[in-house]
């Protein structure tokens, strides 16, 4: 069948995706624009991994309270296009980072966050530990590296085990939503609040945040 240049502006305006990407995705569903949306999110699951490295500009701020107003969270999830900020995919996402964000206390959203001078003193610590429990030495670094890669799993976002399925991390997650929806997403920044914690826990925040 036809595909109308009309009904291909308005899938690419919803998705995103490339002229040919919307013309193929039409003559595969018979113009049928929300069966079009659907399957190029399906090939999403194809292209997910090619779309790390586009820029995600649009998204949402999300919040959440929890315990009585005891703790707080804003996140910034961006995405690509409005359209997909505005979709329950997207939605849940954002809040279930929110709720991540609460309750495991994350410090970074990833590793490349982490000063310099914080890794160096972990190390530092680890190599004492592992020397002090009697390792030989020969294998004290291989103790460090997989210490400090349960270092990055408790204060980086990103390497943390998802709440709700302590399998996969929140890198997975984000991961499952993009191939959903066909869009690169990334943690731009965030910031945690508990009461009696006052300025102690520094954000992932300020001009200079570096984008997951």
């Amino acid at each position: 069948m036809e595909i109308s240049p009309a009904a291909i502006k308005e899938l690419r305006e919803r998705t995103g995706a490339g002229v040919m990407d919307c013309k193929k995705a039409l003559a595969e569903t018979s113009g049928d624009i929300e069966k079009a949306v659907t399957y190029l999110r399906e090939k999403g699951l194809v292209k997910a991994a090619k779309r790390a490295g586009r820029v995600a500009a649009e998204g949402i701020i999300e919040s959440y309270i929890h315990l009585g107003g005891r703790i707080g969270v804003l996140v910034e999830v961006n995405c690509e296009t409005d359209f997909v900020a505005r979709t329950d995919d997207f939605r849940n996402l954002a809040r279930e980072i929110a709720l991540q964000i609460a309750a495991s206390r994350p410090l970074f959203v990833d590793r490349t966050q982490v000063p310099a001078e914080m890794l160096e003193e972990e190390k530092k610590i680890y190599r004492a530990q592992a020397l002090a429990e009697g390792k030989p030495e020969r294998v004290v670094d291989k103790i460090v590296e997989g210490r400090l890669e349960k270092f990055f799993q408790e204060v980086c976002l990103l390497d943390q085990p998802y709440i709700r399925e302590q399998g996969k991390t929140i890198k997975d997650l984000i991961a499952e939503v993009i191939a959903r929806v066909g869009e690169n997403i990334t943690i731009g920044r965030f910031a945690r609040f508990e009461v009696g914690e006052g300025s102690a826990r520094p954000s992932c925040g300020g001009e200079d945040e570096a984008q997951a």
